[in-house]
């Protein structure tokens, strides 16, 4: 009897000692335990909490006071700064897979001060965030006295409703606080996912239905694009228009609603970068670098939108000498 009661405390001390070895190594080697959190909100529909800086599988995520994933800014523009302000979707926002240094803002700002210019590239973005996202958050917080306002719209913000904060706090994807374990984080976040797929399990949070068709959310979509055009007309806009991977990958195909955008565009004599044409004319092998899956980018991806950035700021404002 005493054998077997020293066997169980010998197991039970084994286990124990496990779960802290595992629990360990998820904190300290992949950051689990402490994710990038979000919070609800009637503007934005939600947004990441403010004032955030983590580390996650080995990346760099900071985000500041104004939920950008950019470092702490000061509202007003600094003198003889350049100051540009992107939104977008998780293209731009590049996600816990990219370090901060690789996203395509802080490329981008990298390049223009090697010119000599000081300049603050401001990042405020959002996985899943569509237009009506981005309209919101530019009446919440306003442009930040920024010099050029870049708005990214890839090909699926065509027709991507405005996002809400319903998941916030519910599904581990948009936590609002942290886990107590980084156990329960790799479960319920990673392992939990990947089970019931194979086990071909109904998503624990399954898509709503949209309420709209896709043609008539792209012309709802370009209402909310042209407000937010009116808003800031005073301000030079670009829009930079990104593809998704079906779009170039394995040929180069026309996605249904671009020429009428462009158009749009055109009529409002708004400049815009055209990232699905550059990329088709690339060796399919360059613009597979370019994608990580079948929207997000690569850091390579990032760069190459960064230079077609670069390449068109200086070239428009002759900032500085290419």
């Amino acid at each position: 009897m005493k054998l077997k009661t020293v066997f169980n405390y010998r197991f039970l001390i084994f286990i124990l000692l496990l779960v802290l070895i595992l629990e360990s190594v998820l904190r300290l080697k992949f950051g689990l335990g402490n994710p990038v959190l979000s919070q609800t909100d009637s503007a934005t529909g939600y947004r990441f909490q403010p004032n955030q800086n983590i580390t996650r599988f080995g990346r760099k995520i900071i985000y500041n006071q104004y939920s950008q994933r950019s470092d702490p800014i000061t509202s007003q523009n600094p003198k003889n700064t350049l100051r540009i302000l992107m939104v977008g979707d998780s293209v731009l926002n590049g996600g816990t897979l990219t370090d901060q240094t690789q996203t395509i803002s802080e490329q981008l700002e990298a390049q223009i001060k090697k010119t000599g210019i000081n300049t603050e590239v401001l990042n405020a973005s959002a996985g899943s965030w569509g237009i009506g996202n981005q309209l919101g958050y530019l009446q919440k917080f306003g442009t930040f006295a920024s010099d050029l306002l870049i708005l990214q719209i890839g090909t699926h913000d065509l027709i991507q409703p405005t996002s809400v904060g319903d998941r916030v706090g519910i599904d581990p994807n948009y936590p609002d606080r942290k886990p107590f374990l980084a156990l329960q984080e790799m479960f319920s976040r990673y392992l939990l996912p990947q089970i019931s797929l194979r086990l071909h399990l109904q998503p624990a949070y399954p898509e709503i239905p949209p309420t709209l068709t896709p043609e008539e959310q792209f012309h709802e979509n370009l209402l909310l694009l042209d407000r937010i055009l009116q808003r800031d007309r005073a301000l030079p806009i670009i829009v930079l228009f990104t593809p998704n991977r079906v779009d170039v990958l394995p040929n180069a195909d026309l996605p249904t609603y671009k020429t009428e955008f462009l158009r749009f565009l055109k009529t409002r004599h708004i400049s815009f970068i055209d990232t699905h044409l550059a990329w088709s004319r690339y060796p399919a092998t360059t613009t597979e670098s370019y994608f990580r899956d079948v929207v997000h980018l690569t850091p390579a991806g990032n760069s190459a939108i960064a230079k077609l950035l670069f390449e068109q700021i200086c070239q428009r404002d002759r900032l500085c000498s290419l």
